[in-house]
C-alpha cells in the first residue's frame, strides 16, 4: 500500500526526504498543456439513467449470439451447459482468491486438483499446473520450463510460424531480457521437417501447434524422437476441444503440451479472462511455473487438499523461483473443470465429431463456389482456409451489414502469401441451416 502522508510535517518530511521541494515539482516533466487538461464530462447520471445508458450501448455490439458466427483463430463459440455458471456462481468459489490455508479451502482445492486430473488425462501428460492466463502466457512459460531444463545452458527456441501468431509475440516479450534466440516463425512457410533440421546443441525447444493456425492437423508421428536425439524438448500447442476426437499430443512423446481453454465452458467474454492450461512430464514438474494442487490425508486419516508446489519467488527464495505468474486463474479453472466434467468422455468426443463433420461439410459446399477454393494441403479439425475471389475485409463487410453473419479471419493480416484468404471455423453451434446460409451469402457476393 501507498504511503499516505497524514500531516503536513509528514509531507514536507517525505518531500525532503526524495529530494524536491514541492508536490508539483513531482509533475515538471508532464507537459504543461496535458497536465490538468479540461475533463468536459457530461452531466451525472442516476443509476437508473446510467444502466439505460450502458443498456443502449451494449445493444450497439453484433456478438455470436445474435447471428451465426464462423470466426475462431484461437477464441471460439461453443456451447457452454447451464450447471457451469450455476457453480461459478456460488459465492464459496465466487469470492474465494488464493488457497493459502488449506483448511479452509478445501472446496477450492479440490476443484483444481480435479481441474489438473482432467486436463492430465485430456492431453495425455502426467502433471498439471492451474493454471496460466490465457494460451498465450502458458506458451511463454513452457518455452521458460524448456530454458530452466536446461539450466540455461541452451538459449534458442525455434518456433513454428504456424503457432497462434498471438502466442509468438507474448513468448517474445515474456523471454526479452533472458538473453534468448527465438527463431522459426521468421519462415512463413516452413515446414515441421524445416524446423527439425535447424534443431541443435543450442536449442532448448521446438514449439508446434496442431491444428495449427490455419486449422491443419500436423503430423506429430516421430517428431519427440528427432527432437530428443539433440536432447532438446518438445512443446505442442493444442486446441483442448479437439482431444476429444484425436490422439493426444502425450501419446507422441510431448514434453510440454499447453494451450487455451476457453472453448470448455469459458465463452467468449469480448476476450476474457480466459485459461492457459500446462501439462508436462513429472521428472519436469520443479521446473514446472504456477501452481501445483495434491492429494494427501490429514492427521486422522482423511482425504485432503494442499498447495503442494508454488513456485513463485512470492514463496521461496527469488533465485530458485521459475515464475513470476500472479494468479490461478481458479475461477475460470473451475468453468473448464465442470465443463469436462458434465460432458464426459463421451460429451467430450461428441462435440469433436460434432465440429469435424460441420467443418467438412462447409468445406465441401464453400468449394463448389465458383471462385472460391479450399486448401487441402493436409487434414484439418474445425478451422479451413478458403482462397477468396475478392479481399476478405470486403467480403467480410457483406456478410456482416447485408447477411448479419460473422464471417472469418483475414490471414492475410499475418502472411504475405495467404493475402486473399480467409480463416474460417465451424463448431457444434453452427447447424446446417446456418452454413447453408453462408454459402448462399458467400455465392451471391461473387455474382
Amino acid at each position: 500500500m501507498p504511503y499516505i502522508p497524514h500531516s503536513d510535517q509528514d509531507r514536507d518530511a517525505m518531500l525532503k526526504a526524495i529530494g524536491v521541494r514541492s508536490i508539483e515539482e513531482l509533475f515538471q516533466d508532464v507537459p504543461q498543456r496535458v497536465r490538468f487538461p479540461p475533463l468536459d464530462l457530461p452531466p451525472a447520471l442516476s443509476e437508473l439513467e446510467a444502466r439505460w445508458e450502458l443498456e443502449a450501448l451494449a445493444g450497439v455490439n453484433f456478438t455470436a449470439g445474435d447471428g451465426p458466427c464462423f470466426l475462431g483463430a484461437g477464441a471460439y463459440h461453443h456451447f457452454v451447459p447451464a450447471v457451469v455458471d450455476a457453480v461459478l456462481r456460488r459465492g464459496e468459489f465466487t469470492t474465494a482468491y488464493t488457497p493459502y490455508q488449506p483448511e479452509i479451502s478445501q472446496g477450492t482445492l479440490q476443484a483444481i486438483f480435479e481441474y489438473q486430473t482432467m486436463i492430465c488425462e485430456l492431453t495425455g501428460m502426467e502433471v498439471a499446473n492451474a493454471s496460466h492466463y490465457d494460451g498465450a502466457t502458458a506458451t511463454a512459460e513452457a518455452v521458460i520450463t524448456a530454458v530452466n531444463v536446461q539450466r540455461m545452458k541452451r538459449r534458442k527456441a525455434i518456433i513454428s510460424p504456424l503457432v497462434h501468431p498471438e502466442y509468438r509475440a507474448v513468448t517474445r516479450t515474456y523471454t526479452q531480457g533472458m538473453g534468448l534466440t527465438i527463431v522459426g516463425d521468421e519462415e512463413p512457410q516452413a515446414s515441421l521437417a524445416d524446423l527439425v533440421a535447424r534443431v541443435d546443441e543450442e536449442t532448448a525447444c521446438l514449439v508446434v501447434q496442431t491444428p495449427n493456425f490455419l486449422g491443419q492437423i500436423e503430423e506429430l508421428e516421430g517428431l519427440a524422437d528427432a527432437v530428443h536425439a539433440k536432447k532438446a524438448l518438445l512443446i505442442v500447442v493444442v486446441n483442448p476441444i479437439s482431444l476429444g476426437l484425436l490422439k493426444p499430443p502425450g501419446a507422441f512423446g510431448a514434453d510440454i503440451v499447453v494451450g487455451e481453454g476457453q472453448g470448455m465452458g469459458v465463452g467468449l467474454n469480448f476476450g476474457g479472462p480466459y485459461l492457459g492450461f500446462f501439462a508436462t512430464r513429472t521428472k519436469y514438474v520443479r521446473k514446472m511455473s504456477g501452481r501445483l494442487v495434491g492429494q494427501t490425508v490429514d492427521a486422522e486419516g482423511e482425504r485432503g487438499f494442499v498447495l503442494t508446489l508454488s513456485t513463485r519467488e512470492q514463496h521461496i527464495r527469488r533465485e530458485k523461483a521459475t515464475s513470476n505468474i500472479c494468479s490461478n486463474q481458479g475461477l475460470v479453472a473451475l468453468a473448464a473443470a465442470v465443463y469436462m466434467s458434465a460432458l464426459g468422455r463421451h460429451g467430450m468426443r461428441r462435440v469433436a465429431e460434432l465440429c469435424y463433420h460441420r467443418a467438412h461439410y462447409a468445406a465441401a459446399r464453400i468449394e463448389a463456389l465458383d471462385g472460391f477454393a479450399v486448401l487441402r494441403e493436409r487434414p484439418f479439425f474445425d478451422e479451413f482456409v478458403v482462397r477468396c475471389p475478392r479481399p476478405v475485409s470486403e467480403i467480410n463487410d457483406i456478410l456482416l451489414d447485408e447477411w448479419g453473419i460473422i464471417g472469418g479471419y483475414d490471414l492475410g493480416q499475418e502472411y504475405a502469401h495467404l493475402q486473399d484468404h480467409m480463416l474460417l471455423c465451424v463448431t457444434e453451434m453452427n447447424p446446417r441451416s446456418e452454413i447453408n446460409l453462408l454459402v448462399e451469402a458467400l455465392e451471391e457476393v461473387v455474382s
